[in-house]
């Protein structure tokens, strides 16, 4: 396979990535320097390299533990609970959580062979035992995410003094209602607050 296709094959296969992406970032990158090109695959090299799973949380870094759960700052008494490490720096970016995370690697979705067992959950129940006050569960709101969340609620719901809490949903900031789905609103509805 001649360079060029392979590497418009194998940008290709990234998630969100098609053909015509996979073209221009191919003809981008030879557009550049060669040294461009190398930086781009020494990063790739790197990462595939030294990057792990946190042995505490399960958060993808290079470092063990983890950024997060090395911080003493944070609070102990918090967990947040989300589905990818990828999940961890959209709540990052908010600047208003001082907790620890959980990472479960995955939802439940039966129709893909995914349960409870491949999920990262034993080490969630041992973490929660050791002191956490409140479980903040972070799943997507899609079905998969609810039955998960659902899933983690009976799982935890038994520990004594252990909160269980769950992501607010509704509209997003900017949104219009005209353009908002009858899930979102009833959803906003439901979780209205006092001015």
């Amino acid at each position: 396979m001649p360079a060029i296709e392979e590497l418009i094959t194998e940008f290709g296969r990234l998630p969100g990535i098609g053909r015509k992406t996979a073209q221009r970032l191919t003809y981008y990158l030879l557009k550049n320097s060669p040294a461009e090109a190398r930086r781009l695959a020494g990063a790739l090299v790197r990462v595939a390299e030294e990057v792990r799973t946190c042995g505490r949380c399960a958060n993808l870094s290079d470092r063990d533990p983890c950024e997060y759960c090395a911080d003493p700052r944070r609070s102990t008494e918090q967990l947040c609970v989300v589905e990818e490490a990828s999940d961890i720096a959209a709540i990052e970016k908010s600047g208003n959580y001082r907790g620890l995370y959980h990472v479960l690697g995955g939802r439940l979705s039966p129709l893909d062979g995914i349960g409870p067992e491949q999920l990262n959950v034993s080490p969630l129940i041992e973490r929660l035992r050791a002191g956490v006050r409140e479980v903040i569960v972070a799943t997507n709101p899609s079905v998969e995410g609810e039955a998960t969340a659902t899933y983690l609620h009976r799982l935890i719901s038994p520990l004594e003094g252990v909160r269980i809490t769950r992501l607010a949903r509704g509209l997003p900031v900017g949104g219009d209602l005209e353009y908002a789905d009858g899930v979102t609103i009833a959803e906003a509805f439901a979780g209205r607050r006092d001015m």
